[in-house]
C-alpha cells in the first residue's frame, strides 16, 4: 500500500473526507496524520516534528477524539530556526525553536473543529510548515445553533 492510499484510507476512517469536511486534506495534502494518545485521567498527548531539510510538520494534521487538553512536544530535526504558533482557548502559544531543539506547550481546545497552528516565520509557512490540529466530537446542545435543519444531499 502506497503512503498517499494509507493517508486516503486514515481520511475515510477519521470522517475527514465528507461533505465539508474535504477541504483539509487538500489543503494540507502533504505529511502525515496522527493521533493523539490519550491517558487514563483524559488528558492527551502528542510528538509533532520537524524533519531534516523537510519543512513539513510531522504529523500535519494531528487529531484529537474530543476537545480538552493536549500536552504536545514539538521537536526541530531540521538545520534552519523554525518556530510554532499554536491554538489554545485564551492565548496562542508560541515556541522558538533554533536548529536540533524542542520545546513543549499544553494546549486546551474544548470545541470540536479545525485549529490552525504554523511557523511565521520567514516564508516558513509558504513552504509548508502549516498544519491543523482536528477535534473530533459534536458541539454540546448549549452551543449548537437555533435555526432550521438544513437539507443534506
Amino acid at each position: 500500500m502506497t503512503m498517499a492510499q494509507e493517508r486516503s484510507d486514515l481520511l475515510s476512517q477519521l470522517g475527514l473526507n465528507v461533505q465539508n469536511r474535504a477541504a483539509i486534506g487538500r489543503v494540507l495534502g502533504t505529511g502525515s496524520i496522527g493521533q493523539a494518545t490519550e491517558g487514563a485521567d483524559g488528558r492527551m498527548s502528542a510528538t509533532i516534528r520537524i524533519r531534516p531539510d523537510e519543512i513539513a510538520w510531522d504529523p500535519s494534521i494531528l487529531v484529537m477524539p474530543h476537545g480538552g487538553d493536549i500536552d504536545l512536544e514539538i521537536i526541530n530535526d531540521d538545520l534552519n530556526t523554525h518556530c510554532a504558533l499554536l491554538p489554545s482557548n485564551g492565548d496562542r502559544k508560541f515556541i522558538w525553536l533554533v536548529n536540533h531543539s524542542r520545546g513543549r506547550a499544553t494546549l486546551n481546545l474544548d470545541g470540536p473543529g479545525y485549529y490552525w497552528f504554523s511557523s511565521p516565520t520567514g516564508n516558513d509557512e509558504g513552504r509548508g510548515l502549516t498544519g491543523a490540529i482536528v477535534v473530533l466530537g459534536d458541539v454540546p446542545p448549549e452551543a449548537r445553533l437555533d435555526r432550521p435543519d438544513q437539507p443534506r444531499p
